[in-house]
């Protein structure tokens, strides 16, 4: 087979940076979305400006801000074999779609499903619906949710639509609710909680983020919604955007999260994996935003059977 066969082309596109992907290095962006791009090619598009920031020209150190537009380049990938191929996640992907019209469509993430591809990823969400969905002209993230948080997902279907929605997400206009099961039971009522965030890289490509006096301003409000006896059900309203942010939010207060393998506590995640716990208890519940004509707009994700399954054991009266 000739190299040629052997890669494919990929098409040029701009994306558009959302609050949530502010402050990341623009090589690190390109990595992640030009997998099977060798490291030393992104760096040479990087260098000869084929890769350009609000039509402009960047050095592989710039940090990405809210609202940059990107120009990634046509660059030739190893077509390898398609992910999409056999796999059952975009009809899955469909059946979760909780909200759609010609503008917006808001998907139930499920847990342990990427948002995007990268970073040794090869399908997410955005790859699937697209694989899904091979008609359609604009289809892109308006947020993101980490890989093991299960919910809401916003994909605009337009990209006067995506601006918009990353406008109301700039002005802290879009109403974001999660629910989380943390370690402890909670002492009073709400609290809002405002820790700056920093993000470390770590060995192996991850990346792990601490509160920082110097890193980014991030806030977030919790409200106990139920407590049990070792164990308390909030609810968190993100007020900020940062990388694992209720996350760390919640560890710092002493309250780690049920099943967080990289903030939580071992023991309490061993705890509620012998109660039938197999992953993270974070999901996106609800969203409230307003469309681009000025309706208001409220979305709910159900809780997953699973994580509902582990409030009843925890409701349960203890055996005598």
């Amino acid at each position: 087979m000739s190299d040629d066969a052997a890669q494919q082309r990929t098409a040029v596109r701009i994306e558009e940076i959302g609050p949530e992907q502010a402050g990341q290095r623009i090589d690190n962006f390109l990595l992640a979305r030009l997998k099977g791009v060798p490291k030393s090619r992104v760096y040479r598009i990087l260098r000869r400006g084929e890769v350009r920031v609000n039509r402009g020209r960047v050095t592989p150190s710039y940090r990405l801000q809210d609202g940059d537009a990107v120009r990634i380049p046509p660059v030739r990938v190893s077509a390898g074999p398609t992910p999409v191929v056999n796999s059952p996640l975009p009809a899955r992907l469909e059946r979760s779609i909780l909200y759609e019209d010609d503008r917006l469509l808001v998907l139930d993430k499920p847990s342990g499903v990427a948002a995007h591809g990268g970073s040794g990823i090869s399908l997410g969400a955005i790859e699937a619906l697209r694989a899904a969905r091979p008609e359609a002209p604009f289809l892109e993230l308006v947020h993101r949710l980490d890989r093991e948080t299960s919910g809401c997902l916003m994909i605009a279907k337009r990209r006067s639509v995506l601006r918009e929605l990353h406008a109301q997400l700039r002005d802290r206009t879009i109403d974001k609710r999660y629910l989380l099961l943390v370690q402890g039971v909670w002492r009073g009522g709400g609290r809002r909680v405002d820790l700056a965030l920093s993000r470390d890289q770590v060995r192996g490509g991850g990346r792990v983020v601490r509160v920082a006096k110097d890193g980014q301003e991030a806030a977030t409000r919790f409200t106990p919604l139920e407590l049990f006896a070792e164990t308390t059900l909030l609810r968190a309203r993100p007020l900020s955007g940062r990388t694992h942010q209720i996350r760390v939010h919640a560890t710092a207060l002493g309250h780690p999260i049920a099943g967080d393998g990289k903030y939580g506590d071992p023991a309490f995640n061993l705890a509620l994996r012998a109660r039938g716990l197999r992953r993270l208890f974070l999901h996106a519940c609800e969203l409230r935003l307003t469309l681009p004509d000025g309706d208001p707009l409220r979305v709910v994700a159900p809780l997953a059977p699973e994580l509902e399954a582990i409030l009843d054991e925890l409701r349960a009266p203890a055996m005598v």
